[in-house]
């Protein structure tokens, strides 16, 4: 028995690992009667067993002829472990196989403990699946996002409805789902706002599939929670709508634009002329309403059927959409009558204009089915606010100055009208000068005068103005105020600009050959004539004429620099390259940035008429002319005052550091011959 008692320790170790592995793989009879044997091997007992189960309350005393002990953890027992076979059993027997059941018991409730364990997850992954089985039959599209907008499930209608996979899908953010130009904070993005926290929502967007097609979807969102309700993600339905889109389209389309033409009907224009009347209200400008009538369209229709009509209103609008800017509008009224809605007009004539180029783009024939056709166009104009404040008044109205127009005119295809008769005569008026200028460009009949411009330090001229004049045959000199602001609103002033450089370029030259000391000669340049192609012009221009660049110099105006400033940058560095000077005119009645100004090559300011007339009575035109002279001097430009007349104007200029003057009390414009007469006998030029 001694030997016994001294291997049991040794045994004990041994026997631990084979009652994990009991507890691990056997169950029942099999795991106690290894329990049994385990016990008798420790212990060096004859007899020994393992009794499954409660039922042992008091196992005895230690020691005697049986050894009894629970195997339990807590309340919870598992059995307990009997032993017998030796009179008395020795401490180190008891001891042993308390141990053993101390090991038996935390084994058996791991053991359970990972029974329920597994349990429960094989119902909760039963659950799953049975959910999940329950998403996959639904017909519609459904998926959960965490709070970043990161998928967590996609079922088998996403995959329908997008192409996509859940291994391709889940882990991606929504957005990657999105059509470019419906990218926005719908779903994705920062989630717990209000809806995901308080309720959902529906809407309608649209999405992009694998195949990379756009389609409508009906989108409704819901929100996740955790198990303490805080918001944890989101769950969408997703519908595929786009039939129902389409079709809603269609009838929109229908309700709203001709048919024929696809331009808006009557209905539309009214509704977006209105909106654009609120616009034109708070921001204090005009609106225009031109009502357009085909001549000669009825006989055409009934001559060569209703076919051959259609297809010419169709190229007849086409054509009138592509003369018009983006931001007005066209609309076929009914039959051959048209309207065009003209936002934000500064000045009602530009209405005209508008009018004028619409009537211009039918002057081409339409060639359809063989046959060369030709329409002309009536065209009646209303004004907003003077004649209404509605679209249908305006309409109304436009329609009435359009019947005007068609009555009373002696070309019909040429025939505009305005409601209003005071603007009849003003467009009358207008429309004979603009065309009395373009006959006056092609026919010599505009002349260059030049204003010279003075040093006040030393009384010297230094350089002179070329202001265009016009001589016409019946009328004498027209004033520049007349057709300057008419060329800048038809365009012509692109034109006259042109002849103005050449014309002054060609007369430096005389001068410059004639060996008169170089003077800068001044040439206004229009914001419309500043573009890229303007330095090769002017390069162009010297070298034609052989002209040193000193004696040229470009005054531009102050708005021609609210445009690219890189761009307008770029178009001055390459003026000054060629050794031309610039000059900003009119400086201070625009709104040019100060903190761009000194980015530009610019070497001279010229203070505005407006601001030199109230000079010295008007305290603000002092300021104005000092701040402005103070700048200068600050950024190394010198300053010139135009529109100098009295002495008290040039003692206030002379006292505040001006450099230069130009105006009536030095000298009033003059023809080339009297302004180099007056160079040679009275003016010292600056040598």
């Amino acid at each position: 028995m001694s030997d016994v008692r001294e291997l049991a320790p040794t045994a004990f170790v041994q026997g631990t690992s084979a009652v994990g592995d009991a507890v691990l793989r056997l169950r029942g009879d099999t795991l106690a009667q290894e329990l049994g044997r385990l016990a008798r091997a420790l212990t060096g007992s004859a007899q020994g067993r393992f009794v499954p189960g409660p039922g042992l309350v008091d196992p005895g005393p230690p020691g005697g002829r049986v050894l009894r002990h629970v195997v339990a953890v807590g309340l919870e027992q598992f059995g307990w472990y009997e032993v017998s076979g030796f009179d008395d059993h020795a401490e180190a027997s008891a001891h042993a196989l308390a141990a053993l059941a101390q090991l038996t018991a935390s084994l058996m409730q791991m053991h359970s403990l990972a029974q329920r364990s597994t349990h429960a997850y094989a119902q909760m992954e039963a659950q799953l699946a049975h959910q999940s089985q329950i998403l996959d039959q639904i017909h519609e599209s459904v998926l959960t996002m965490d709070q970043m907008g990161y998928i967590t499930s996609w079922n088998r209608g996403a995959e329908r409805l997008f192409g996509y996979t859940s291994l391709e899908a889940v882990g991606r953010n929504i957005l990657f789902l999105y059509a470019d130009e419906d990218l926005g904070d719908e779903e994705g993005g920062a989630l717990p706002d209000l809806f995901a926290e308080h309720g959902g929502r529906m809407m309608e967007v649209k999405r992009r599939k694998k195949s990379g097609d756009i389609f409508w979807a009906s989108l409704s969102l819901s929100p996740l929670r955790d198990l303490a309700g805080r918001p944890s993600g989101l769950i969408a339905y997703l519908t595929d709508i786009t039939e129902r889109k389409q079709a809603e389209e269609q009838l929109h389309h229908l309700a709203y634009y001709d048919e024929l033409t696809g331009l808006p009907n009557r209905t539309l224009f009214a509704r977006l002329v209105d909106q654009a009347l609120m616009v034109a209200q708070r921001n204090e400008t005009a609106g225009c309403i031109l009502f357009i009538d085909l001549n000669r369209f009825k006989r055409i229709n009934d001559t060569l059927g209703r076919r051959i009509g259609d297809e010419l209103l169709k190229q007849v609008g086409q054509r009138f959409k592509a003369t018009l800017r983006d931001e007005d509008l066209v609309a076929r009224l009914s039959g051959d009558e048209y309207a065009v809605g003209l936002a934000d007009v500064r000045q009602h004539f530009e209405a005209t204009t508008v009018a004028q180029k619409l009537q211009a783009a039918l002057d081409a024939p339409f060639m359809i089915a063989g046959h060369d056709l030709r329409v002309g166009a009536s065209i009646g104009i209303s004004v907003y606010p003077q004649d209404g404040n509605d679209a249908e008044t305006l309409l109304a109205l436009a329609d009435i100055a359009m019947e005007r127009a068609k009555g009373d005119d002696a070309n019909p295809d040429r025939s505009v009208a305005f409601y209003s008769q005071d603007m009849n005569k003003g467009m009358q008026e207008r429309m004979r000068i603009e065309s009395g200028l373009r006959h006056a460009l092609g026919n010599g009949e505009l002349v260059l005068y030049y204003q010279p411009k003075f040093e006040i330090a030393s009384g010297r001229m230094v350089g002179a103005e070329a202001l265009v004049r016009w001589m016409h045959p019946e009328r004498g000199i027209v004033p520049p105020g007349e057709f300057i602001p008419l060329a800048e609103t038809t365009g012509l002033i692109v034109q006259v600009g042109e002849w103005v450089l050449e014309e002054a370029c060609a007369q430096a030259s005389i001068w410059q050959r004639s060996g008169i000391a170089p003077f800068r000669v001044a040439v206004n340049v229009s914001a419309r004539e500043f573009t890229p192609s303007l330095p090769e012009r002017v390069a162009t221009t010297l070298q034609r004429y052989q002209l040193d660049p000193s004696w040229l110099e470009l005054e531009i105006t102050e708005s021609t620099l609210m445009h690219d400033v890189d761009r307008v940058t770029a178009i001055m560095d390459q003026i000054t390259a060629l050794g031309v000077s610039l000059s900003l005119d009119d400086f201070g009645t625009g709104f040019s940035s100060l903190s761009y100004l000194k980015r530009f090559p610019i070497h001279t300011l010229k203070i505005d008429r407006s601001f030199t007339m109230g000079i010295p009575a008007d305290g603000s035109d002092c300021a104005i002319a000092g701040t402005i002279i103070s700048m200068a001097r600050q950024l190394c430009l010198r300053v010139i005052a135009e529109g100098v007349e009295t002495l008290d104007q040039l003692a206030f200029l002379r006292g505040a550091g001006c450099d230069e003057v130009q105006g009536y009390l030095y000298a009033a414009p003059l023809p080339a011959y009297a302004f180099e007469k007056a160079l040679r006998e009275n003016w010292a030029l600056v040598g």
